[in-house]
């Protein structure tokens, strides 16, 4: 009866860990998904350096983009416990790493539950979101400094 026990219990641990292993590489190819194509990486943001474009681009973000995204651009917006996948964390070094073309084409094209704004906002509307993320990111920076 003992080795029955045994047995039993090494056979769950072993279908647990599984389930664990499967379970992250499922969410880690879920995460995966959403790349822009290669040539997003060669589209240059017209508006980078201009100031006022950062405003701009920081009250779109704001009537915008908050509600999911949250004021700091972490992912945490009032919406986000709703959203799967949840929404990029703007300070993590997944997005902070992709160049502004990907970005500027994640928000033209969406991805559900990511609305496209290819329709809603203009190119140059577009362009100053991106430009006010990585402002977000350098603030961000500043600060851990």
């Amino acid at each position: 009866m003992k080795n029955y026990q045994k047995y039993t219990t090494q056979i769950t641990l072993t279908i647990l860990t599984s389930l664990f292993f499967l379970s992250q590489f499922s969410f880690a190819q879920k995460k995966k998904l959403w790349m822009a194509p290669a040539a997003a990486n060669e589209l240059k943001n017209p508006f980078t350096g201009n100031i006022s474009s950062i405003e701009e681009g920081k009250r779109l973000f704001v009537s915008m983009c908050t509600v999911c995204h949250g004021v700091n651009g972490k992912g945490n917006g009032a919406a986000s416990v709703a959203l799967d996948p949840h929404p990029a964390n703007f300070l993590s070094l997944e997005v902070e790493t992709e160049s502004d073309g990907a970005i500027y084409w994640k928000l033209t094209e969406g991805n559900p539950p990511m609305a496209a704004y290819k329709t809603l906002l203009t190119d140059a509307q577009r362009w100053k979101l991106v430009l006010y993320i990585r402002n977000l990111e350098l603030k961000f920076h500043e600060k851990k400094h």
